[in-house]
């Protein structure tokens, strides 16, 4: 079944707050990167909100597809898509606000930790959703 838009944003969000914040943990407690530090957070959040209206997006374009169908690539180059969205907003033109300077934010450090976040995700809704949630993927995504 192709996602329906609720089940996108139903399943966004439900693996950003929980995998997206386990994953973040050790990044904002300190044991990964560079110094303890909330900004983690934000930028996760920062994925999440934009990417419900990235959603839209991809739900539109979705529809032109023969088979209405959203296949892994196109995963990986909306992750990477959302990737430069999130990196220019932070850390080149500053427009998203983050708790300390754009300078302080390492490069490495915002990589590593957003592809981290993006790979554990990813992971997660290609298994443990089709796992915990039998029904999922035949509610277009739903799992409320």
């Amino acid at each position: 079944m192709t996602p329906t838009l609720l089940g996108r944003w139903q399943t966004r969000l439900l693996l950003f707050a929980t995998v997206g914040v386990l994953v973040s943990l050790p990044f904002a407690i300190g044991l990964i990167g560079p110094g303890a530090n909330s900004v983690y957070f934000w930028i996760l959040g920062y994925v999440a909100i934009f990417g419900l209206g990235w959603d839209v997006l991809y739900n539109y374009i979705q529809k032109f597809r023969w088979d209405r169908d959203w296949p892994a690539a196109y995963q990986l180059l909306a992750g990477i898509w959302e990737l430069v969205f999130i990196f220019c907003g932070i850390k080149l033109f500053g427009f998203l606000p983050i708790p300390l300077p754009k300078e302080e934010l390492p490069l490495g450090a915002f990589l590593f930790h957003y592809s981290v976040v993006w790979l554990a995700v990813f992971i997660a809704s290609q298994s443990l959703m089709r796992v915990i949630f039998l029904r999922w993927r035949f509610r277009g995504g739903q799992w409320l």
